[in-house]
């Protein structure tokens, strides 16, 4: 088992867990890759005017960003009254956190998508002028009619197109489904911009369709959460926006490169949150997929990465993998490398080191099933498979209990009754409140850090 901490470049480090021991045969190999941002002002894609470059050719200056604010105003939101208002009011709150010299724009979303703000089209850019103008314009927020989300996503793609940021953000407020259009239309919508901008989604009250809004986030890179009061979606709204402020660096994939006879099998992000990425690879030229991570700021987030290496002999060694941290270049030309972590197999007759668990592997292969049988509880819940509901959320008590994830413990104690978290007895709850389920089917897929 090692822990291979591979060449820097500012900014970013690329860290390798694993157990690189197989025994005589074995094919299966797995790694949890971490990668860190530091920060430190940078960007991606070219030097702004006047601003030096760093050795690695990253912009040390204050990255340009755009954001598009999209706010439910369908009827539903007038019931009950304060709901409306306090959708203004932390419109107005994300509006104040904008950063001097962010482009933005406010967009009211029913059955069709509306620009408010500016009312002149394209973006707005922030300063004390332009906040206050907008804050007058959220005045004209007002509920009636329909939802149809796809329409709303297709205009902050428009406005994203017309503006000159790397970083490209959406916040998005629903407070009911999706009902105006059909699935179909809401998943071309979701297809045509996904990878142009990033996206936080938020469900307000309980009455809106939890697959919905975290299948929008999935999508589109972002975070899911429900704001069961209305009353707190303003705390809500600036902790996005200050979020959204603080990414740096835009547009990053994670490539990762087989040599010949390795077949690939999943990379999962891991933490913050479980997002299986495998399905979303692009080709990089030969044997080489880049899988897109989004815009990051100064965070550190995990991977699990899963090949299989053709059988050798006792004493044999390998490279599985390369994991390399690419931005695309400014002028299209060739994608920058910021950082890489190399992925072993080598083969032993030692029992031990090839039977032994990376702790990490280990923790977040326990996380991501963690994920996996909440949300299968819940829908055997639902379709009222009380046996079933009972052994998919007892083995989520389980495995929150055993990996130390206390947050989706105590969510889980609000849907079963717990009788033995050690063992994963549990009962159901005969009456559980629609926001309490909707929180932990919400929120089933955050995780906790492997403890050191």
């Amino acid at each position: 088992m090692a822990n291979f901490a591979k060449s820097r470049v500012p900014g970013f480090s690329v860290d390798v867990y694993q157990n690189e021991f197989l025994p005589e045969g074995g094919r299966e190999v797995s790694a949890i890759v971490t990668v860190t941002s530091t920060g430190g002002g940078t960007s991606g894609g070219a030097p702004l005017s006047g601003v030096s470059a760093s050795p690695a050719g990253i912009p040390v200056s204050a990255p340009s960003a755009a954001v598009v604010i999209m706010v439910d105003c369908s009827g539903s939101m007038d019931y009950p009254p304060q709901k409306m208002r306090n959708a203004r009011d932390a419109t107005a709150a994300a509006i104040d956190t904008l950063r001097d010299g962010t482009e933005f724009a406010v967009v009211a979303g029913t059955h069709i998508a509306r620009q408010v703000y500016p009312e002149s089209g394209g973006l707005a850019v922030a300063g004390p002028g332009t906040r206050a103008d907008a804050r007058n314009a959220l005045r004209r927020l007002s509920a009636g009619g329909g939802t149809a989300i796809g329409t709303w996503l297709r205009l902050a793609d428009e406005l994203f197109a017309g503006a000159g940021a790397r970083i490209r953000h959406g916040i998005l407020l629903t407070d009911g489904r999706n009902e105006h259009e059909s699935p179909a239309e809401l998943h071309g919508a979701l297809e045509s911009v996904a990878a142009r901008f990033t996206c936080d989604a938020r469900g307000v009250g309980t009455d809106w369709e939890v697959k919905e809004v975290t299948g929008i986030a999935s999508a589109l890179l972002g975070t899911a959460d429900i704001v069961a009061d209305p009353a707190h979606l303003a705390a809500d709204f600036t902790a996005m926006m200050e979020n959204a402020m603080g990414k740096e660096v835009a547009d990053v994939s994670l490539r990762v490169w087989t040599p010949v006879g390795v077949e690939f099998a999943f990379v999962k992000q891991v933490a913050p949150t479980v997002e299986d990425l495998t399905a979303r690879r692009t080709e990089a030229g030969p044997r080489a997929g880049d899988y897109p991570t989004g815009s990051w700021g100064d965070e550190s987030r995990d991977y699990h990465l899963c090949v299989r290496v053709p059988e050798a002999g006792i004493g044999q060694e390998m490279l599985a993998a390369r994991v390399s941290l690419i931005v695309p270049a400014g002028d299209g030309g060739t994608p920058q490398v910021l950082s890489q972590g190399l992925v072993r197999a080598v083969w032993t007759d030692d029992l031990a080191s090839s039977t032994a668990i990376n702790p990490q592997v280990a923790h977040y292969t326990g996380q991501a099933e963690l994920a996996q049988v909440i949300q299968q509880g819940l829908d055997a819940r639902k379709s009222g498979d009380i046996d079933g509901a009972t052994a998919k959320l007892g083995r989520a008590v389980q495995l929150a209990e055993a990996s130390g994830n206390a947050d989706t413990a105590k969510l889980l104690s609000k849907v079963v009754d717990v009788v033995d978290a050690a063992t994963g007895t549990v009962r159901l709850k005969a009456k559980v409140a629609d926001a309490d389920e909707m929180t932990l089917e919400t929120r089933s897929t955050k995780t906790v850090r492997v403890k050191k």
